[in-house]
């Protein structure tokens, strides 16, 4: 079964995606467009301090206009590799630093229309860095019991 892109389409290049519509070929010979955004890969951490608690960070999210509660995560720079990282994200956006990084799998965050690839990692042995984020990020870190998290992903007010 083929699937060929007989055209491609540069729509949009952005600070950290580009979008592109193809032509393909469909395997009963008809055609269809499909709209795809090229973006990096990420690193996403679940840090757990030695009280046990997860360390969530608060920020706005302009696509979703309002402020999400999440795990520490962030872009894959060019010549880095996932869990160099996953170290360098959860020190910027947390002023903690891992002292043990575990990897546990990377998963397409949304594979109907994104290449982006997130790579999950659990971080223990935290001690304290310094926190330096970009000049447009505005964080808050939350640490949080762990079942006072769980509670609030049931809940749906952990989205990302």
């Amino acid at each position: 079964m083929s699937y060929e892109v007989v055209n491609r389409e540069h729509l949009c290049r952005g600070k950290v995606i580009d979008v592109y519509r193809d032509t393909i070929t469909l395997p009963n010979g008809e055609t269809c467009q499909r709209e795809t955004v090229y973006r990096g890969n990420a690193a996403a951490i679940v840090a757990v301090d030695e009280q046990g608690r997860i360390l969530l960070v608060e920020q706005y999210r302009h696509a979703l206009g309002a402020m999400t509660l999440e795990i520490p995560a962030g872009m894959i720079e060019e010549g880095e590799d996932a869990a160099s990282a996953a170290y360098r994200e959860l020190e910027e956006e947390t002023g903690f630093r891992a002292g043990e990084m575990i990897y546990f799998g990377q998963y397409y965050m949304s594979v109907g229309f994104s290449t982006e690839q997130l790579a999950f990692f659990l971080a223990k042995n935290l001690t304290k860095g310094t926190m330096h984020t970009d000049p447009d990020e505005f964080i808050t870190v939350k640490p949080m019991p762990v079942k006072d998290a769980m509670d609030l992903l049931y809940a749906g007010r952990i989205n990302d």
